[in-house]
């Protein structure tokens, strides 16, 4: 699809993951599929882009500081010349330009600032709830990362342009059953394979569920003298339970807190897992069920959520909020046969196998050709 698209990546922390994850992609991969490509960056970040995009146009536009970015977007950005040089503009977060005459495509992760608004910050919820609804009535297109998203969007939302849904994916080939480094990898960062663990990749924030894997994990260890829970991922917003159950946590010296993992160790710490608890409350999509599945990882998620519609039958599911259920599950996943952790591996890679940012991309082209009113 020869189109020209600007692609506001200003949103982006420095540190990527989740929904970072999912706009470097598509930075990376829409030059590759004849898509004149233009990243619109923060003032002080176009040498990251450049790196992770070298085919794509980089643009420095954007303020560095959240409230005068968003002021900008807001107002400026759609006049811009890099706005009004492209076929198209795409809001890989929610939000819109408000002034300007270039079409837009906005992607809506998840709608829990409107069902659970007490998992955000007050001035972002009362932010996005207005950004989603303006971008609803005044984009070309919407895609959502889900089908669960696009139905909350109905739901909650009824009165929207059409909507493209854009599942995310998973790199294959770096997400793999097997690695011949990973015991270099571990041991470049201080870990050892010879110890079990239970892994937590996420930001530490409400909708996590980490509370309830913390209380999972105190009944385990209290009957296993060996398994370690590890979480890789930075503290977030409304961290202060969170810290306080750490460290009133009575088994705290077995919980090795990882920080931020590079996408290098990551999928080595899901392959050598015992288990993946991954107990979250609400996501849009939940990109570390499905990358650790696609390493062949034996992965606890909840049900009734995203991640259940996303894992099929390659992970186990128990009720949201439920630390008795999450505890028996991860206990079966840690104490089950060689054989029945070889055969859960085979299913949830040929379930993580569906989810291709390759898939991915061509659906946001499906969604660039009806935002163009173009076949």
């Amino acid at each position: 699809m020869a189109v020209k698209v600007a692609l506001d990546v200003s949103a982006v922390p420095p540190q990527i993951a989740g929904v970072g994850r999912y706009v470097a992609e598509l930075a990376r991969r829409l030059p590759q599929r004849d898509v004149t490509t233009t990243l619109v960056t923060r003032r002080a970040d176009t040498s990251r882009w450049r790196a992770i995009s070298p085919s794509a146009t980089v643009t420095g536009l954007v303020p560095n500081a959240r409230a005068a970015r968003l002021t900008y977007e807001a107002l400026i950005l759609g006049t811009s010349a890099a706005a009004r040089g492209v076929d198209l503009w795409h809001g890989p977060h929610y939000t819109m330009p408000h002034r300007g005459s270039t079409p837009t495509a906005v992607t809506i992760h998840d709608l829990t600032f409107f069902t659970n608004p007490e998992w955000h910050e007050r001035a972002k919820v009362a932010y996005f709830r207005r950004a989603i609804t303006y971008s609803a009535q005044h984009a070309r297109v919407l895609m959502t990362i889900s089908e669960f998203s696009a139905r909350l969007l109905d739901e909650i939302v009824p009165t929207h342009v059409p909507v493209v849904v854009t599942p995310l994916g998973v790199d294959l080939e770096k997400f793999q059953l097997s690695g011949d480094d990973d015991a270099s990898l571990f041991d470049a960062h201080q870990l050892s394979l010879e110890f079990p663990y239970i892994l937590f990749v996420g930001t530490f924030e409400p909708r996590k569920g980490l509370d309830v894997l913390l209380s999972a994990f105190a009944q385990i260890a209290q009957h296993d003298d060996e398994i370690e829970l590890w979480l890789a991922g930075q503290p977030g917003w409304g961290v202060g339970p969170i810290e306080a159950q750490l460290a009133a946590h009575p088994f705290r010296e077995r919980i090795r807190r990882l920080g931020f993992v590079e996408e290098a160790l990551l999928p080595a710490l899901f392959r050598h897992a015992r288990a993946v608890g991954y107990p979250s409350r609400g996501e849009g999509f939940g990109l570390p069920v499905i990358e650790a599945m696609a390493c062949g990882a034996s992965v606890v998620t909840t049900e009734g959520t995203v991640m259940a519609e996303v894992a099929g039958d390659g992970a186990r599911l128990v009720p949201v909020g439920d630390a008795n259920a999450l505890a028996a599950s991860l206990v079966d996943v840690i104490d089950s046969s060689e054989t029945d952790r070889a055969s859960w591996a085979t299913r949830a890679r040929l379930r993580a196998e569906l989810f291709t940012w390759e898939a991915c991309v061509d659906q946001h082209l499906v969604a660039y050709a009806q935002a163009l009113d173009v076949s």
